[in-house]
């Protein structure tokens, strides 16, 4: 039963990603990514190329291990519940959405200064995952992929705090290290995506008995046969019998 409904390839593609993360990670300790070299510095012609390669660069171990775990678990629920467009889904939501974050100015909302940034991390997309995979299922209201939606919203619900900026909950004395403009693209384009992606792929199914006018000739005389060989089951019972209020004082006269 496993086999026949798990789909092996999303398996595959969510262990191929987060694999690669891991080697971008490796290579930034072996010193072949030092500062800004693939990351995505915003309204910087030089940071475009940030757009392809930041995502498997990180900070440090703690940022790699927070984006693995969402990004193996979203990538799986992608490709086994949205087989048909998971590839689109995947792609088109990491590119647009880091190519957003390359467009956006890093202004510090307080002081309108703009500061110098170098942006790395696969969050953008672990946001671009869960805002599409949540979307979806209530835009398509199809009861499995409702089910995708809740447990998205269960585990993961709690990054919509991330699509707005730090500076607007605590004080901080030093920039923010944590790209609010990644989480913010990757969820607008999510939600997009879910919206324009919402009659593609799999739709729901309608049995024919769900239909106002069905009737099976078939049905029909296999249920009059039932009744003819099983009388007993469509006698009513004695207690439920409705009794005649006249034929109860009939019995009272009788007794007298």
């Amino acid at each position: 039963m496993l086999k026949e409904s798990l789909n092996y390839r999303a398996v595959i593609y969510a262990t191929i990603m987060v694999s690669a993360m891991w080697l971008g990670f490796f290579l930034q300790y072996l010193g072949l990514f030092d500062g800004c070299s693939g990351a995505i510095i915003p309204l910087n012609p030089e940071g475009l190329k940030g757009i392809f390669f930041s995502p498997f660069l990180h900070g440090n171990i703690e940022h790699i291990f927070g984006n693995s775990v969402p990004i193996f678990v979203l990538i799986f629920l992608l490709f086994q519940f949205y087989p048909f467009i998971a590839k689109k889904v995947f792609f088109l939501g990491w590119f647009v959405s880091a190519f957003l974050v390359w467009l956006l100015p890093p202004i510090d909302i307080f002081t309108g200064n703009f500061n110098f940034v170098c942006i790395i991390g696969a969050s953008g997309i672990v946001y671009v995952l869960a805002f599409f995979l949540f979307f979806s299922g209530v835009f398509r209201w199809n009861m499995k992929l409702l089910t995708v939606s809740l447990i998205v919203a269960l585990y993961y619900g709690s990054l919509v705090w991330g699509v707005m900026p730090e500076e607007l909950f605590t004080n901080l004395e030093e920039p923010s290290r944590i790209s609010w403009q990644s989480h913010l693209s990757g969820a607008v384009v999510g939600m997009i995506m879910a919206f324009v992606f919402r009659k593609t792929g799999e739709k729901n199914k309608r049995f024919i008995w769900q239909f106002p006018n069905y009737y099976s000739e078939k049905d029909d005389k296999l249920w009059q046969e039932y009744k003819e060989n099983h009388p007993d089951d469509f006698m009513e019972l004695p207690y439920l019998k409705k009794e005649d209020p006249w034929d109860h004082l009939d019995k009272i006269r009788k007794n007298e």
